[in-house]
């Protein structure tokens, strides 16, 4: 008796298949929302958004565009002192203010605009807010009396010692021992020249004017030549600082990538295949190789920075040793798929080693390794920047220090804007290289 198995049909088969198919086109889904839900979970998004201080952000990301001018009275003394951003460099001198103060004997009147009045004075002080109504605040037994509209909004915080007042014009907060008020505006105020330089108000057209054609302000020098040294030494911006601060960043990506480059090549030579007979070296330099890039740059940067001190120099030498074991591995296996008849038509001349390396494998590999140099060039100016935070060096330290004081946010906002144009100047500069260097065009 003989017994006969019959193939499956094709239909049978496409059916299987699209079965196959339906399954995984359901499964894949499943699997990445359960995955969602568990780090939803695990990283407890719930209580994430609950703790977020929304309002806070939303001051911070104003204060990238615009600044304030503190208006600050001395509840003892009676003083009144106007600064902006509320720093010692910026306050106005004694008979100076801005057009939207002003002061008659012991009243300070504050015009925030929009019809938004802050009045202070030796009973108390007063915040007119259109409509809504105004907000009197008396001292009774050395705390804070409040008189408003009921009922109280929420922009409206009142404690035992503090009440704050928060709206669309300016922030109001008044305490025993002082009154402030905060008026914002846009724009980067003192960008240029500080309240004490004699170039301070002036429009373009009066500087323009000046520079070309007016009378010195000093007789030792010229006017431009004083107005690009008031804008260099600015104490508020600090503009020489901070171009000497993206120099030292430059400088720690260029040094730490050309060096890293400069001793891999050797090492790559070691560690190819066609070009080292000795097996256990070859295993050696790439384990060495592996060892150095699986080891974060920023680790090595706090080692290093432990061992040597802070300086540019501890992260120029973080980013050479870390780029060491890349670079080693990407020069290795571009010398492991050279064409070795090149090198054959060089050796039958007679050449040497060193003479083959030179002329018949260095020429195949220099497009691959000035591609790679110059892309982990751009990239470690990037990261020149964290490293730089890291080390105290660069305008890594500057962005840093501006971010933990929590009050200079347009700092930072500057800092950024001069990073995100440094690392666009290394993508184009790069890129221009490449041209020149790989393509010759």
């Amino acid at each position: 008796m003989t017994t006969t198995t019959l193939a499956p049909t094709l239909a049978e088969t496409v059916t299987r298949r699209f079965d196959r198919k339906r399954q995984l086109a359901f499964a894949i889904p499943a699997a990445i929302i359960a995955y969602l839900v568990y780090a939803a979970i695990s990283f407890d998004i719930a209580g994430l958004a609950q703790r977020a201080r929304f309002d806070n952000a939303a001051i911070l990301l104003s204060d990238f565009w615009s600044h304030k001018t503190h208006v600050t009275r001395d509840n003892r003394s009676g003083a009144v002192e106007i600064a902006i951003e509320g720093e010692t460099k910026g306050t106005y001198p004694a008979g100076m203010m801005p057009e939207w103060v002003s002061v008659a004997g012991n009243v300070t009147t504050i015009d925030l605009g929009t019809g938004h009045i802050v009045t202070h004075d030796d009973a108390g002080a007063r915040f007119v807010v259109p409509s809504y109504g105004t907000i009197d605040i008396r001292s009774e037994g050395g705390k804070p009396v409040m008189t408003a509209p009921e009922p109280i909004p929420d922009w409206i915080s009142v404690s035992a010692n503090k009440i704050s007042v928060t709206t669309d014009a300016g922030r109001f907060n008044y305490s025993r021992s002082k009154v402030e008020t905060f008026r914002y505006q846009a724009g980067w105020e003192l960008w240029f020249f500080t309240l004490d330089s004699p170039f301070y108000g002036k429009s373009f057209a009066e500087l323009g004017a000046l520079a070309l054609w007016g009378d010195r302000v000093s007789p030792e020098r010229s006017n431009i030549g004083y107005m690009v040294a008031e804008f260099w030494t600015n104490k508020m911006w600090r503009h020489g600082d901070v171009v000497w601060a993206i120099f030292e960043t430059i400088l720690m990506a260029f040094l730490g990538t050309m060096t890293a480059a400069i001793v891999a090549l050797p090492l790559g030579f070691v560690a190819a295949r066609n070009f080292n007979p000795l097996g256990p070296l070859r295993f050696a330099t790439r384990r060495v190789f592996d060892f150095i890039r699986g080891v974060d740059g920023l680790i090595w940067t706090v080692i290093l920075s432990r061992a040597f001190g802070p300086g540019p120099m501890t992260g120029a030498i973080a980013i050479a040793i870390t780029d060491v074991g890349s670079f080693g591995k990407m020069f290795s296996e571009a010398l492991e798929n050279i064409d070795e008849k090149q090198v054959e038509g060089i050796q039958s001349t007679g050449a040497n080693s060193l003479q083959r390396a030179r002329f018949g494998v260095i020429p195949q590999i220099m497009p691959v390794l000035l591609a790679q140099v110059l892309y982990y060039l751009e990239s470690n100016t990037r990261s020149a920047t964290v490293i730089g935070a890291i080390v105290g060096g660069g305008i890594g330290l500057l962005l840093t220090q501006a971010i933990i004081t929590q009050k200079d946010w347009e700092e930072v906002a500057y800092y950024m804007v001069l990073i995100v144009l440094m690392v666009m100047l290394m993508d184009s500069l790069s890129g221009w290289l490449r041209r020149k260097l790989i393509k010759g065009s």
